[in-house]
């Protein structure tokens, strides 16, 4: 897969997403690099430590996010976009699941869209990224963490998302799929889905998996947002285990080395017979 010029593996390799909120309330870093300065001062911080593509986000997520108008959002993305871009040779992510600011976005340089309700929020959505040529990341949600079958309709939800990117003339090889962990789902299903993210190469494309800090963690270790590293580092092992394409980090130093180690074990030769 190309991204911003740029080769990734579709299998075989984990590669590390450095997320990088321009938001004044994001639930793990808010207000930290919501100036172009800062945000600039983290991209390189980040791309030093080992990030392989940044993701850049303009409206917080958290559960009970307030919903900011496009402009606003627009407003605070591009600038630093066009700042990374300009001054670093790395791909970037625009974390959005609206049109407006995908399609702002992708103007100023942005690479792959990252959706977090895989183009069913903005009907408009898979039209820009399909006319833009660009990869993007479809994410499973739900209003409600009400399933049937979970994981079975996990995997339902997120074929209706690749049927509205082919309908739209997305091409395969551009899309990638994230089991959406903390988003419509109880602590269970997280930890299941976790568990078995496994299940998502039935679809036949890349996988990002993003825990980072999430609430799954907090819940099952009883710890606060700022001490969730070493459960991050955890769902990180496991997910270049399960053979997940990225996984979408805060601390980009510590889940590059995690990432790394873990290859050099599975991909080490001989018969264990010394």
């Amino acid at each position: 897969m190309i991204i911003g010029g740029k080769s990734f593996e579709t299998t075989g390799h984990t590669y590390v997403m450095g997320i990088l909120n321009v938001t004044p309330d994001s639930f793990s870093d808010g207000g930290k690099w919501d100036s172009v300065d800062a945000a600039l001062k983290h991209a390189e911080d980040m791309i030093r430590d080992g990030a392989d593509i940044l993701d850049i986000g303009g409206e917080s997520t958290r559960p009970g996010y307030t919903l900011l108008p496009d402009e606003k959002e627009i407003s605070r993305v591009v600038p630093v976009i066009e700042a990374v871009k300009k001054n670093f040779d790395i791909p970037v992510s625009v974390d959005t699941y609206k049109s407006a600011v995908a399609e702002a976005a992708l103007q100023a340089g942005a690479d792959l869209v990252n959706d977090i309700w895989g183009l069913k929020y903005d009907a408009k959505m898979a039209g820009v990224i399909a006319k833009a040529g660009v990869p993007c990341c479809l994410m499973h949600n739900r209003k409600e963490a009400v399933y049937d079958d979970y994981l079975p309709d996990v995997l339902d939800d997120l074929r209706a998302c690749v049927k509205l990117a082919k309908q739209a003339g997305i091409a395969d090889e551009h899309i990638i799929l994230d089991p959406g962990i903390g988003f419509g789902k109880t602590l269970e299903h997280n930890l299941i889905l976790t568990n078995h993210v496994e299940i998502l190469h039935e679809l036949g494309y890349p996988i990002l998996l993003g825990t980072s800090r999430k609430s799954m963690i907090g819940l099952t270790l009883d710890l606060p947002k700022d001490q969730r590293e070493e459960g991050t580092l955890a769902t990180t092992v496991l997910g270049v285990m399960k053979g997940c394409m990225f996984v979408r980090v805060h601390n980009v130093l510590a889940n590059r080395r995690a990432v790394d180690m873990t290859q050099a074990i599975l991909q080490s030769g001989g018969n264990g017979n010394g």
